[in-house]
């Protein structure tokens, strides 16, 4: 089964822009979030930057305790979705390097698909088992409880720009064997608007243990969101867990509407923190709901310190801050 968040990491990778990237506009802004999300990490758990050169990213850094700088070229940085899938299987934990096509080649990606082959080869993962499969899946497209469920979303895996040809049932098929899984719970709404990945699940809705689930609500009327979200928030309802009770369900607010300066609507989400081995990291906005947020995590993760960090600058490239991480464990 897939390694659920909250348990014991080995490490959490990340991938810096670079001058060759979609950041290369505002590099230098772009680097402030990646530096403050890696020392958050190095907290409790060792970070693997991923980046064009070793020595200008360690540079940036005062304290470089738990982070290892490792030179790999990419395309981009949402290594949430071509970083390994961790899963237990028969008492071994192995990694998973599933296709990966940019969100169904909005972009580009060759270089972004051989991260994990090149990462392997270099040593990082020891003598880790590491399966190469032929099967598009991103990272941020699935949640784990880390016992036998996977929660993900139709919009996204269902799209013929992943896995073209194949139906809901023969996705699920191929879940349930890669990722050991029992059993899939589909949502078939919500989305955020000005997000790249059709409706990427860690977007929206979080297992935080094996039998709650957070989400994103919205409480606006006239909010483009409300009707999709107040939909998948029924459907959340109807779930229920492997022995038949109901999910412990727990709301997070949105934020206000973020734009851009072409006036585009950017996929701002509070859904989008990390768990780390001593802590919680959650992105903000400069919004009057930040520390609502902060508190509600603060709440379900009492044994976790609570790190803010400012993601306006990653939502203007489209994600956010658990979209540029992947914990392996």
């Amino acid at each position: 089964m897939v390694v659920a968040e909250w348990q014991k990491q080995r490490a959490v990778l990340m991938s810096f822009p670079h001058k060759n990237s979609d950041w290369a506009s505002n590099l230098n802004e772009a680097l402030i979030p990646f530096i403050r999300i890696a020392q958050a990490i190095a907290y409790s758990t060792p970070v693997y930057i991923i980046c064009d050169n070793r020595d200008n990213i360690s540079n940036l850094f005062c304290n470089r305790r738990n982070m290892s700088f490792i030179e790999i070229e990419t395309n981009d940085t949402w290594i949430r979705d071509y970083g390994y899938i961790s899963i237990l299987e028969d008492r071994e934990i192995k990694l998973l390097n599933f296709e990966f096509n940019a969100w169904g080649e909005k972009f580009k990606y060759s270089l972004d698909n051989m991260v994990n082959q090149i990462l392997y080869k270099k040593g990082y993962l020891g003598t880790t088992p590491l399966k190469n499969i032929d099967f598009i899946l991103e990272g941020g497209s699935i949640e784990s409880d880390g016992m036998d469920t996977i929660l993900t979303t139709t919009k996204c895996l269902c799209n013929a720009n992943r896995n073209g040809g194949l139906n809901k049932s023969q996705i699920e098929e191929k879940l349930k064997k890669y990722l050991d899984a029992k059993r899939v719970l589909w949502l078939d709404y919500g989305y955020l608007a000005g997000d790249d990945t059709d409706s990427h699940i860690d977007t929206l809705a979080r297992f935080v243990s094996c039998d709650t689930i957070v989400y994103i609500k919205c409480e606006d009327k006239d909010d483009e969101h409300f009707e999709e979200l107040y939909n998948m928030e029924l459907q959340l309802k109807s779930f229920r867990q492997s022995s038949g009770k109901e999910y412990n369900l727990i709301p997070l607010p949105m934020t206000s509407p973020k734009y851009n300066i072409d006036g585009d609507r950017l996929p701002a989400t509070y859904a989008n923190f990390l768990i780390t081995n001593g802590a919680i990291i959650v992105p903000t906005y400069s919004d009057k709901n930040d520390k609502k947020a902060q508190e509600i995590l603060r709440d379900i993760f009492p044994n976790r310190e609570i790190i803010p960090i400012d993601c306006l600058t990653l939502i203007e490239e489209g994600g956010s801050l658990h979209c540029s991480t992947m914990n392996i464990s």
